[in-house]
């Protein structure tokens, strides 16, 4: 069974208040549990998921399911586990806020409440997310890398909202170095970021209306800084809605990390396990996963035995690709620029070049 083990006769209750917080859109959060020996070192895993997204059995993103393999059978005492889905429709009351992306700033400053409230020095950290989970997770090591994480005896919640004004403001000021000084710790390295077609659509980008949105995240730090020792990033070849444009990281010179870009085959959805009732493209939506996979235990992070094998994956799978739904009303398009950076590459399960998209007039010529 999926989740933590949980102890004694409040496992019931336990799967029932996990499933209602799925079910409202809250955070899960997964603790290992005290061994009552000396504290080792400790995992700290924060995936962030996609809007709409969901744990229900055949619903996952591929977000989601690695969620699921991480906690599968219960933790170990050395890894600590926290979900959060995206944003969830709650009626058309709360419609535009939503469209806006409204809560953006909160999901970040949640997570980064809860790592500062669990890490301790020595401990490792994982940022997981897809699409704008995945903006959210690297502005999350943004405000790492920029201001610095919070002991943990000063993680409240005026320490937190203290700590993202002034990543809001100026990191670089005399004021914020100041408080990094006195209150974060010295020197916290985020061991790696895995996200799934990234974009910063902060909001639900529905036709037309996505063009309205003023851009209120610009501060926002997305890129490879000094902290982050390996970044995987999986993307979507054959995505073309502009609302959906991919924002990939530039390795900065003499960065010494690890990176990884890696395009494939398919669109937004594809890539980031999004399919909804179209289980026959979840073999191509696998192919993303797996690699991911791979990546994950290539850095020391565990997953269950044999877990790969789960997932067959198949290059020939049918794309949810760009005009399922609403995904026909985005007139505006544009074919992915793809191979820019030293980094990227194309998976070679990619058989074919992606094709030379007729766009609309609204879109620029390829």
């Amino acid at each position: 069974m999926y989740g933590p083990v949980c102890i004694g006769g409040r496992h019931v209750l336990a799967l029932i208040d996990r499933f209602r917080h799925w079910w409202r859109g809250q955070p899960v959060t997964t603790t290992s549990p005290s061994t009552g020996l000396r504290r080792g070192v400790v995992d700290h895993i924060i995936l962030l998921d996609g809007t709409f997204s969901s744990l229900e059995p055949g619903q996952e993103t591929n977000i989601g399911l690695i969620y699921k393999l991480l906690t599968e059978g219960g933790l170990s005492p050395g890894r600590s586990v926290y979900y959060e889905p995206g944003l969830q429709w709650e009626g058309w009351r709360h419609g535009w806020s939503i469209i806006q992306g409204h809560g953006f700033d909160s999901l970040i400053r949640r997570a980064y409440g809860w790592l500062a409230s669990h890490y301790r020095p020595g401990d490792r950290i994982f940022l997981m997310g897809y699409s704008r989970g995945a903006y959210a997770v690297r502005s999350l090591a943004g405000v790492i890398d920029r201001i610095g994480l919070l002991k943990r005896e000063h993680a409240t919640e005026r320490g937190v909202t203290l700590t993202y004004r002034h990543y809001q403001n100026d990191p670089a000021s005399i004021a914020s170095m100041a408080f990094a000084q006195r209150f974060c710790h010295e020197e916290v390295a985020v061991e790696m970021i895995g996200v799934f077609d990234t974009v910063k659509s902060l909001g639900i980008r529905w036709p037309l209306l996505w063009m309205l949105i003023k851009d209120r995240n610009g501060f926002h730090n997305h890129h490879l800084g000094a902290s982050i020792r390996h970044g995987f990033h999986a993307l979507a070849l054959h995505e073309t809605r502009n609302a959906f444009a991919p924002v990939l990281w530039d390795c900065p010179p003499g960065w010494e990390g690890n990176i990884e870009q890696v395009w494939f085959k398919g669109a937004h959805g594809d890539v980031g396990g999004q399919i909804g009732d179209m289980v026959e493209a979840r073999p191509l939506a696998n192919i993303p996963l797996v690699w991911m996979m791979e990546r994950i235990e290539s850095v020391g992070l565990s997953l269950p035995e044999g877990s790969r094998a789960r997932f067959v994956c198949d290059p020939a799978a049918p794309m949810v690709g760009t005009m399922k739904s609403w995904g026909k009303w985005f007139l505006i398009r544009h074919r992915r620029r793809t191979l820019r950076d030293i980094s990227e590459r194309i998976h070679p399960s990619v058989v074919t070049p992606a094709p030379r998209w007729r766009m609309s007039w609204f879109a620029r010529q390829a």
